[in-house]
Protein backbone atom coordinates (compact mmCIF):
# COMPACT_ATOMS: atom_id res chain seq x y z
CA UNK A 1 0.00 0.00 0.00
CA UNK A 2 1.52 3.74 -1.28
CA UNK A 3 2.32 5.68 1.63
CA UNK A 4 0.47 8.24 0.87
CA UNK A 5 -3.06 6.43 1.49
CA UNK A 6 -1.94 6.40 5.04
CA UNK A 7 -1.61 10.50 5.66
CA UNK A 8 -4.95 9.99 3.23
CA UNK A 9 -6.87 7.96 6.44
CA UNK A 10 -4.71 10.17 8.79
CA UNK A 11 -6.18 13.35 7.58
CA UNK A 12 -10.03 11.97 7.82
CA UNK A 13 -9.09 10.82 11.76
CA UNK A 14 -8.14 13.83 12.54
CA UNK A 15 -10.49 16.47 11.56
CA UNK A 16 -13.48 16.66 9.29
CA UNK A 17 -12.01 18.00 5.80
CA UNK A 18 -13.04 22.11 5.31
CA UNK A 19 -13.55 23.24 1.96
CA UNK A 20 -10.69 23.72 -0.20
CA UNK A 21 -9.17 27.72 -0.71
CA UNK A 22 -8.41 29.25 -3.63
CA UNK A 23 -4.77 29.04 -5.05
CA UNK A 24 -4.06 32.20 -3.86
CA UNK A 25 -4.80 31.02 -0.08
CA UNK A 26 -2.89 27.70 -0.79
CA UNK A 27 0.39 29.97 -1.34
CA UNK A 28 0.18 32.21 1.37
CA UNK A 29 2.36 29.70 3.74
CA UNK A 30 5.03 28.81 2.96
CA UNK A 31 7.11 25.39 4.48
CA UNK A 32 10.49 24.33 4.57
CA UNK A 33 11.23 20.67 3.01
CA UNK A 34 14.78 19.32 3.76
CA UNK A 35 15.65 17.06 1.60
CA UNK A 36 19.19 14.91 0.75
CA UNK A 37 21.69 16.27 -1.70
CA UNK A 38 22.48 13.80 -4.74
CA UNK A 39 25.82 12.30 -2.77
CA UNK A 40 23.49 11.28 0.49
CA UNK A 41 26.40 13.45 2.57
CA UNK A 42 23.69 16.46 3.60
CA UNK A 43 20.57 17.88 3.63
CA UNK A 44 19.43 20.91 2.27
CA UNK A 45 15.76 22.84 2.09
CA UNK A 46 13.53 24.48 -0.48
CA UNK A 47 10.19 25.90 0.01
CA UNK A 48 7.07 24.76 -0.63
CA UNK A 49 3.11 26.25 -0.39
CA UNK A 50 1.38 25.06 2.75
CA UNK A 51 -1.95 24.96 2.73
CA UNK A 52 -3.95 26.56 5.05
CA UNK A 53 -6.45 23.74 6.32
CA UNK A 54 -6.71 21.25 8.57
CA UNK A 55 -3.09 19.05 9.94
CA UNK A 56 -4.43 16.28 8.40
CA UNK A 57 -4.36 18.49 4.78
CA UNK A 58 -1.20 19.97 6.01
CA UNK A 59 0.42 16.73 6.63
CA UNK A 60 -0.71 15.24 3.16
CA UNK A 61 0.74 18.12 1.65
CA UNK A 62 4.05 17.59 3.16
CA UNK A 63 4.61 13.79 2.68
CA UNK A 64 4.30 14.37 -1.11
CA UNK A 65 6.93 16.48 -1.08
CA UNK A 66 8.96 14.56 1.02
CA UNK A 67 8.33 11.73 -1.28
CA UNK A 68 8.17 13.23 -4.42
CA UNK A 69 11.43 13.25 -7.10
CA UNK A 70 12.19 16.57 -8.74
CA UNK A 71 12.40 16.69 -12.60
CA UNK A 72 15.49 18.03 -12.55
CA UNK A 73 17.08 15.84 -9.41
CA UNK A 74 18.48 18.71 -7.60
CA UNK A 75 18.09 16.59 -4.45
CA UNK A 76 16.62 12.92 -3.10
CA UNK A 77 13.39 13.67 -0.77
CA UNK A 78 13.64 11.13 1.90
CA UNK A 79 10.55 8.87 1.49
CA UNK A 80 11.80 8.15 -1.86
CA UNK A 81 14.61 6.36 -1.17
CA UNK A 82 12.93 2.93 -1.01
CA UNK A 83 10.94 2.04 2.08
CA UNK A 84 7.33 3.17 2.96
CA UNK A 85 5.39 4.78 5.44
CA UNK A 86 3.39 1.37 6.54
CA UNK A 87 1.19 3.54 9.32
CA UNK A 88 1.26 7.05 10.73
CA UNK A 89 -0.73 8.42 13.50
CA UNK A 90 -0.44 11.36 16.43
CA UNK A 91 -0.71 11.36 19.92
CA UNK A 92 -0.79 14.57 21.95
CA UNK A 93 1.60 16.27 19.34
CA UNK A 94 3.37 13.47 18.97
CA UNK A 95 3.74 11.67 15.13
CA UNK A 96 4.67 8.79 14.71
CA UNK A 97 5.96 6.57 11.84
CA UNK A 98 6.16 3.22 10.90
CA UNK A 99 8.08 2.10 8.00
CA UNK A 100 8.74 -0.46 6.21
CA UNK A 101 11.80 -3.10 6.59
CA UNK A 102 13.90 -1.91 3.58
CA UNK A 103 14.48 1.37 5.98
CA UNK A 104 16.99 -1.02 8.08
CA UNK A 105 19.07 -1.23 4.04
CA UNK A 106 20.04 2.58 4.52
CA UNK A 107 23.54 3.32 5.62
CA UNK A 108 24.44 4.31 8.49
CA UNK A 109 24.87 8.29 7.28
CA UNK A 110 21.88 8.26 4.74
CA UNK A 111 19.68 6.97 7.94
CA UNK A 112 20.72 9.85 10.06
CA UNK A 113 20.02 12.46 7.17
CA UNK A 114 16.82 11.09 7.25
CA UNK A 115 15.97 11.13 10.03
CA UNK A 116 16.88 14.88 10.53
CA UNK A 117 15.21 16.00 7.40
CA UNK A 118 11.67 14.49 8.14
CA UNK A 119 11.79 15.59 11.73
CA UNK A 120 12.35 18.99 10.89
CA UNK A 121 10.37 19.37 8.09
CA UNK A 122 7.45 17.55 10.01
CA UNK A 123 7.93 19.52 13.53
CA UNK A 124 7.51 23.00 11.77
CA UNK A 125 3.55 22.21 11.56
CA UNK A 126 1.93 23.51 14.11
CA UNK A 127 0.31 20.67 16.69
CA UNK A 128 3.64 18.65 15.84
CA UNK A 129 6.51 18.89 18.14
CA UNK A 130 7.87 15.42 17.76
CA UNK A 131 8.09 12.79 15.51
CA UNK A 132 8.85 8.79 16.45
CA UNK A 133 9.95 5.76 14.44
CA UNK A 134 9.42 2.40 14.01
CA UNK A 135 9.98 -0.28 11.71
CA UNK A 136 7.63 -3.00 11.39
CA UNK A 137 6.21 -1.67 14.45
CA UNK A 138 8.86 -2.70 16.11
CA UNK A 139 11.43 -0.34 18.09
CA UNK A 140 14.54 1.13 15.88
CA UNK A 141 18.08 1.04 17.27
CA UNK A 142 20.65 3.72 15.87
CA UNK A 143 23.97 2.22 14.97
CA UNK A 144 25.38 2.35 18.02
CA UNK A 145 22.68 0.09 19.64
CA UNK A 146 21.02 3.33 21.50
CA UNK A 147 17.06 2.90 20.53
CA UNK A 148 16.02 5.63 18.62
CA UNK A 149 13.03 7.69 20.60
CA UNK A 150 11.23 10.72 20.58
CA UNK A 151 13.13 13.31 18.26
CA UNK A 152 12.41 17.17 17.82
CA UNK A 153 14.52 19.70 15.68
CA UNK A 154 16.85 20.62 18.69
CA UNK A 155 17.89 17.34 18.52
CA UNK A 156 19.71 17.90 15.17
CA UNK A 157 21.69 21.11 15.27
CA UNK A 158 22.27 23.11 12.17
CA UNK A 159 24.88 25.65 11.08
CA UNK A 160 23.51 29.05 10.56
CA UNK A 161 23.73 28.71 6.62
CA UNK A 162 21.25 26.62 4.39
CA UNK A 163 23.30 23.17 3.89
CA UNK A 164 23.36 20.69 6.81
CA UNK A 165 26.32 18.77 6.22
CA UNK A 166 26.70 15.00 7.62
CA UNK A 167 25.32 14.87 11.75
CA UNK A 168 27.24 13.22 14.21
CA UNK A 169 26.47 11.55 17.86
CA UNK A 170 28.36 13.26 19.78
CA UNK A 171 27.84 13.41 24.16
CA UNK A 172 29.54 15.96 25.96
CA UNK A 173 30.46 17.07 29.60
CA UNK A 174 28.80 20.45 30.56
CA UNK A 175 28.75 22.19 33.35
CA UNK A 176 26.15 24.04 35.42
CA UNK A 177 25.36 25.85 38.44
CA UNK A 178 24.16 24.94 41.59
CA UNK A 179 22.75 27.00 44.22
CA UNK A 180 25.83 27.00 46.47
CA UNK A 181 28.16 28.83 44.51
CA UNK A 182 29.48 25.58 42.68
CA UNK A 183 29.43 23.95 39.37
CA UNK A 184 28.34 19.99 38.44
CA UNK A 185 29.04 18.44 35.33
CA UNK A 186 26.02 16.87 33.71
CA UNK A 187 26.53 14.72 30.03
CA UNK A 188 24.48 15.85 27.04
CA UNK A 189 23.97 13.20 23.90
CA UNK A 190 23.02 15.02 20.55
CA UNK A 191 23.30 15.08 16.70
CA UNK A 192 24.83 18.20 15.92
CA UNK A 193 26.12 19.19 12.16
CA UNK A 194 30.08 18.76 11.38
CA UNK A 195 29.91 21.83 9.93
CA UNK A 196 29.65 23.51 13.35
CA UNK A 197 32.94 23.19 15.28
CA UNK A 198 32.39 20.78 18.38
CA UNK A 199 33.44 23.98 20.76
CA UNK A 200 30.76 26.22 19.03
CA UNK A 201 28.15 23.15 19.98
CA UNK A 202 29.26 23.26 23.52
CA UNK A 203 29.11 27.01 23.98
CA UNK A 204 25.64 26.95 22.27
CA UNK A 205 24.53 23.94 24.78
CA UNK A 206 25.98 25.84 28.22
CA UNK A 207 23.89 29.09 26.90
CA UNK A 208 21.15 26.74 26.39
CA UNK A 209 21.14 26.26 30.00
CA UNK A 210 20.55 22.87 31.52
CA UNK A 211 18.01 20.19 30.64
CA UNK A 212 15.62 19.95 33.23
CA UNK A 213 16.11 16.46 33.61
CA UNK A 214 18.45 17.02 37.10
CA UNK A 215 16.10 20.01 38.90
CA UNK A 216 18.83 21.06 41.07
CA UNK A 217 21.15 22.49 38.34
CA UNK A 218 21.23 25.97 37.12
CA UNK A 219 21.47 27.82 33.63
CA UNK A 220 24.82 29.77 34.41
CA UNK A 221 25.03 32.33 31.33
CA UNK A 222 22.58 34.96 29.94
CA UNK A 223 20.28 33.02 27.32
CA UNK A 224 20.26 36.30 25.66
CA UNK A 225 23.73 36.19 24.75
CA UNK A 226 24.72 36.23 21.49
CA UNK A 227 27.95 33.83 20.08
CA UNK A 228 29.85 35.98 17.88
CA UNK A 229 32.45 33.51 17.16
CA UNK A 230 34.25 30.55 18.71
CA UNK A 231 37.37 29.54 17.23
CA UNK A 232 40.25 27.61 18.64
CA UNK A 233 44.36 27.48 17.53
CA UNK A 234 47.18 26.19 19.28
CA UNK A 235 45.22 24.69 22.54
CA UNK A 236 43.88 27.88 23.31
CA UNK A 237 39.86 28.03 22.18
CA UNK A 238 38.72 31.81 21.87
CA UNK A 239 35.26 32.39 22.86
CA UNK A 240 33.52 35.73 21.40
CA UNK A 241 30.42 37.17 22.94
CA UNK A 242 28.27 39.94 22.96
CA UNK A 243 27.90 41.94 25.91
CA UNK A 244 24.61 40.20 27.03
CA UNK A 245 27.05 37.57 28.94
CA UNK A 246 28.10 40.29 31.34
CA UNK A 247 24.37 41.19 32.15
CA UNK A 248 24.89 37.73 33.65
CA UNK A 249 21.90 35.51 35.49
CA UNK A 250 20.34 36.32 39.51
CA UNK A 251 22.50 34.28 42.06
CA UNK A 252 24.94 33.37 39.83
CA UNK A 253 28.71 34.80 40.09
CA UNK A 254 31.24 35.99 37.00
CA UNK A 255 33.14 32.87 38.25
CA UNK A 256 30.49 30.14 37.67
CA UNK A 257 29.35 31.41 34.33
CA UNK A 258 33.69 32.23 33.24
CA UNK A 259 34.25 28.32 34.29
CA UNK A 260 31.21 26.72 33.01
CA UNK A 261 32.33 27.21 29.78
CA UNK A 262 36.16 27.23 30.44
CA UNK A 263 35.53 23.73 32.24
CA UNK A 264 33.32 22.36 29.81
CA UNK A 265 35.25 23.18 26.44
CA UNK A 266 38.80 21.91 28.33
CA UNK A 267 36.76 18.06 28.37
CA UNK A 268 37.67 18.67 24.70
CA UNK A 269 41.27 16.96 24.60
CA UNK A 270 42.43 19.56 22.52
CA UNK A 271 41.75 22.33 24.14
CA UNK A 272 43.94 23.46 27.35
CA UNK A 273 43.33 27.25 27.72
CA UNK A 274 39.82 29.27 27.09
CA UNK A 275 39.95 33.13 26.37
CA UNK A 276 36.53 34.81 27.09
CA UNK A 277 35.82 37.98 24.58
CA UNK A 278 32.87 40.56 24.70
CA UNK A 279 32.61 42.24 21.17
CA UNK A 280 36.58 41.16 20.76
CA UNK A 281 37.87 42.51 24.12
CA UNK A 282 38.90 41.08 27.45
CA UNK A 283 36.49 42.74 30.02
CA UNK A 284 37.67 45.03 32.16
CA UNK A 285 36.37 42.82 35.23
CA UNK A 286 38.26 39.65 34.73
CA UNK A 287 41.45 39.34 36.65
CA UNK A 288 42.65 36.75 34.04
CA UNK A 289 42.89 37.08 30.24
CA UNK A 290 42.97 33.72 29.72
CA UNK A 291 41.68 30.58 31.78
CA UNK A 292 42.37 27.20 32.90
CA UNK A 293 40.35 24.51 33.74
CA UNK A 294 39.03 24.93 37.66
CA UNK A 295 38.34 21.60 39.27
CA UNK A 296 38.16 23.69 42.67
CA UNK A 297 34.80 25.18 41.82
CA UNK A 298 33.49 21.56 40.84
CA UNK A 299 31.07 19.54 43.52
CA UNK A 300 29.28 16.56 42.79
CA UNK A 301 25.19 16.83 44.20
CA UNK A 302 26.01 14.19 46.95
CA UNK A 303 28.72 16.64 47.90
CA UNK A 304 26.74 19.92 47.85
Amino acid sequence: MKKNIFFAVLAVALVSLSACGSKQEYYENTIQVYCLNQTETSIESHSEPLPETSLGEQLKAVEEYLGTVPEKMQYKPPLSLGFNVQKATIDEGKLLLDFSEEYLNLSKTTEVLVRAALVRTFTQLEGIRFVGITVNGEAYYDAAGEQVGLMNADLFINNDGNEINTYELTKVKLYFATEEGKLVAAYREKYYSTNTPLERFIVDEIISGPSGQIEELKATVNPETKVINVTSNDGICYVNLDAAFLTGIDGISMDQAVYSLVDSLTELSYVKKVQILVNGEVPVAFSNSVFEKNIDIVTTLDDK
